[in-house]
């Protein structure tokens, strides 16, 4: 799989779960709707070389590559099905030998999104993310959407994006406005501060408005709605996006540094997100 590649695929994990599945649904509409390829991944752990081919863990290896193509196979259908009447795009699975969240990491370098699904729909299990969700929402280094499951790929929902002035939500807003546009949906923009930033009101309404004004004269077609209020900003963000079809930020805030893997608001917002939530990290 060229990991240099500048085609801008989507990219989605891929393994033999009903929550993969959700995540391949959502993926396949997004492709479809910006005409991207479409490359579902299914990475099996690789095993020591071993002195003879008929290992029972060379044998358990090669059942799970079988079980692994038989996955991607059917994730493959699911996709085909999932964009009903709009063109299919370009559908490729590919079958690694290496880590989950190493290949899907990697890909985030060059891919437009990496999309995960992640486990369980109660507010206790939302708490309990996958090992390879959580791996890659911390380490890739571009834009990651996890989807729970329950979630329609598209529908005439807002799309919420936070906003704090810090170089991942100037990303975050261009994605939102995008994928608002796509999908034919408002877009609702949230700033929240807390008291012991020293903002005003005023301060916050101003600096939202003037990143907005950045995109919206590339997006006349999206209604646009504001949201500025004191507090909590993972509270205010999930409060906000309660009923939304996606939730963008960027990966870390205004007090993030270089290399931080995410921020304590991204990190909240990971773990209680009821709708898909694109996690944005520029990258390097």
């Amino acid at each position: 799989m060229p990991a240099n590649s500048l085609d801008r695929s989507i990219v989605v994990g891929v393994d033999a779960s009903e929550s993969a599945l959700h995540a391949v649904r959502w993926a396949a509409v997004d492709a479809a709707l910006r005409g991207a390829p479409l490359h579902l991944v299914f990475a099996v752990p690789p095993v020591a070389d071993v002195p003879l081919d008929e290992s029972p863990i060379r044998l358990l290896h090669d059942r799970l590559r079988g079980t692994a193509q038989d996955a991607l196979d059917h994730a493959a259908e699911i996709a085909r099905k999932a964009v009903g009447g709009r063109p299919v795009p370009d559908i490729r699975t590919f079958l690694v030998d290496a880590p989950a969240v190493t290949v899907l990491s990697a890909q985030a370098e060059t891919a437009y999104f990496v999309v995960v699904g992640v486990r369980g729909m109660s507010a206790y299990h939302r708490s309990l993310l996958g090992s390879v969700s959580t791996g890659v929402a911390r380490h890739a280094r571009g834009p990651v959407v996890v989807v729970p499951g329950g979630t329609e790929p598209i529908s005439d929902r807002p799309v919420v994006v936070g906003v704090d002035g810090s170089v991942h939500s100037v990303r975050a807003l261009e994605i939102a406005f995008d994928e608002a546009s796509r999908r034919d949906a408002p877009l609702l923009a949230v700033h929240a501060w807390e008291e012991l930033s020293g903002d005003t009101h005023a301060d916050a309404a101003d600096l939202l408005t003037g990143m907005l004004d950045r995109n919206a004269a590339a997006f006349p077609g999206v209604e646009v709605k504001t949201l500025v209020m004191e507090g909590h900003p993972a509270r205010i963000l999930l409060d906000a996006a309660a009923g939304a079809q996606l939730l963008v930020v960027g990966s870390h805030g205004t007090r993030g540094y270089p290399g931080m893997a995410l921020g304590s608001t991204g990190h909240a917002l990971l773990h209680g997100s009821e709708c898909p939530i694109a996690l944005v990290r520029l990258r390097n």
